[in-house]
This record gives C-alpha cells, structure tokens and sequence, in this order.
C-alpha cells in the first residue's frame, strides 16, 4: 500500500521542499543518476509497511516490490527487515543497508547485510550478510559510502554507531564479500563523554519514561569519501568533531588495527552532525542539527553554511545528485518519544528538501 505524500515544488530562499511525509519516519535517501528517488523508513517504532520506497507519482511505493519489503522470519537474509540507509553508487547501482533490528526484537541471523539492486531490472541482484565478528549482536549498521576505484569490484564503508557496544567502520569487498571491522571501539568513533547538544533551545538527552536521563550515546554515524578517494571522513552522532582515516589502511585486510588507527586525523569542531557526503571538488557536507543548518567545509578546511532554515529541524542523511543538488531528510529525530519521557512531540509532516549546491549561502530566520 502506497504512504500518503504530497510533492511540493515550494522555494523559499534557495531551498526547495521536494516532498513531504505523512507516515512513518523517513531516515535514507539517494538519487540515481538519472534522478530517481529513493527512500528507506527503519522499524523504529512506527507503523511501516515497507522499509525501503520509491518516491514516483506522488506516491511512496514499496521497492524493488512489496515481497521484498515483507520480513519473514525463517528466511531473514532474503527480505528487508528495517533498512536504515540507501545509497546510489558511482554505477548507478542501488544498495540498501539493513540493520536487521526491528524495535524491540532481537537480530535474526542473516539479518545484517548489505543489498544491492539493479535498477534497470528493479530486482535484488546481491545480497552481502555480514558475519557475527563484524556486526555483531550490538552492532547498528548506520551509513554506507562505496568507492569502486579499489579492489576488483569496489569496497564498501560502514558506520557502526550502536549505543549498546563498540562503535567502529565495518570494510566490504564487493568483489569476494568478504567484510571486516577497522577503528574498533578507537576513541574517535565513540560518542564524546560528557556532550550535551542544544536542539530548538533545550538540551537533548535519552529520557525514558522512568529513570534519570543520560547523555546521548552514537558513535560513528556519518560518512563520506574525499573526492580523490584518500580519505574517508567519520563523525559520532555524539560529537562535535571531524575524524578522516585513509581508505588505503581501510581497504588492506592485512594492516593491524593499531596501523590503521595511526592513519586517524582530528579535523577539529564543525559542529553537531549526523549526516555527513562529499561532491567532486573536495568538498564536505555536514548537517548541524543544533542549528537546524547545513555547513560545507571546503578544501583549505574552512567552513561555509550552504543553508540554515526552520524546516531543518533535525537534518539527517545527505545525498548530493548528479545535476550539483544537495538532499536532505528533515525528519525530527530530536521529538521521539525516547528523548522526552515517552511523549512523542513530532508534528507531520517530515521533509525532504534539496538546494543547489553553489546556490550560495542562505540564512532564514
């Protein structure tokens, strides 16, 4: 069945709304290159009748089909069961990362992996299943970025930014699928002790409906590859900082992880992200979800903000297009109900907004 959802080609500034959500909470998105649009919806807690959809005729449809969107139990590697992010790679190809962790169920083996699909045949064409010592049982696969210059086939880079156990950067030879973990549980993919944001003037931290609150606790969230495919660029969600390691250490099996982490560079403050992408003049986009703002750092590692406006409210993943446009999810994360005593305080509907990205700078108030 179809989710309710209006496109709406409304501008104001520079920043346009491409479409609007009345159902479960959108987390992913991604552009082929030829402008199709993708989204994905985690079993968060939400009513979901598909994790993964096309935006198409002003409708979001379940993709590749309904079948592959239905989680069955005894074959958890053959379905999608809550998919967190969906990413075209520099072939055009579709892949979706499953975290294989619906709400308050436990994690089905098989369930962890990483589907690609064609999208001229619009059918699931690989299906990558991480094994136990890579994503392990507190493992929450985040964010992915491909990069198809290495290896005979391309590898694959995963955030693991779980608030239960090591956070880290999961490798993926897409040639061999082969996959292992690099950064493990090192300081810069762990949540900052003691980080307080500040998002629509209070301060956010976990707060159940009983107990003490306590500070937020996602490690490596967002991701991106440098244009010239050196390094990989990482933050905790956590975090206010910027962390780079080079994707040559990443990608060879045979380097310890004390050799890897000695590739790690501190980049400094950019503020509070969650989403992280990169275009093809070296540039970084991060989301700054304290400012309801996007800030781009550009190659001489100063920094610009591309946009900030009130419909930014918790900016989430970025995808930057083929014809030079930045998208957005806007989805109110910060409002769930595990943030505010189990009170849900979003309001509908969430957004999906994009600007060109030399539109210059613009600042709403």
């Amino acid at each position: 069945m179809a989710q309710r959802l209006r496109e709406a080609p409304t501008t104001v500034g520079a920043l346009e709304t491409v479409a609007e959500f009345y159902g479960p909470m959108p987390v992913g998105v991604t552009v082929s290159h030829h402008g199709r649009i993708f989204v994905c919806f985690p079993r968060w807690g939400d009513p979901v009748d598909f994790t993964l959809a096309e935006l198409r005729d002003g409708h979001t449809l379940p993709y590749p089909d309904a079948a592959a969107n239905l989680f069955d139990p005894d074959a958890p590697a053959e379905s999608l069961i809550s998919v967190q992010s969906v990413v075209v790679d520099p072939a055009d190809r579709l892949w979706a990362l499953d975290t294989g962790r619906p709400r308050g169920q436990p994690i089905p083996a098989g369930g962890q992996k990483l589907v690609g699909i064609d999208l001229a045949r619009n059918g699931v064409v690989r299906t990558i299943v991480f094994p136990g010592d890579v994503a392990l049982p507190t493992t929450y696969l985040n964010d992915v970025r491909f990069d198809l210059r290495r290896g005979a086939a391309g590898m694959a880079f995963i955030t693991d930014s779980s608030t239960e156990g090591p956070n880290g950067i999961i490798v993926v030879d897409l040639h061999s699928g082969r996959s292992w973990r690099r950064l493990h549980d090192h300081p810069s993919t762990k949540a900052e002790w003691g980080f307080l944001p500040i998002v629509e003037g209070e301060p956010l931290m976990t707060r159940p409906r009983e107990g003490p609150p306590t500070p937020l606790g996602t490690g490596s969230d967002g991701i991106a590859i440098s244009a010239d495919g050196d390094r990989l660029y990482y933050c905790p969600l956590a975090s206010r900082r910027l962390y780079s390691v080079s994707v040559a250490a990443l990608a060879d099996e045979h380097m310890s992880d004390a050799q890897v982490a000695e590739t790690v560079l501190d980049h400094g403050e950019k503020g509070a992200s969650d989403g992280l992408e990169s275009d093809d003049r070296g540039r970084i986009y991060a989301t700054n979800y304290e400012h309801n703002a996007i800030l781009r750092r550009n190659p001489d590692g100063t920094y610009d903000t591309l946009v900030q406006d009130p419909r930014l409210l918790w900016p989430d993943t970025l995808c930057v297009s083929m014809d030079q446009h930045l998208y957005v999810i806007a989805n109110q994360l910060h409002r769930q109900p595990g943030y505010h005593h189990g009170e849900d305080l979003r309001h509908k509907p969430y957004h999906l907004l994009r600007i060109p990205i030399d539109a210059g700078p613009v600042l709403l108030t």
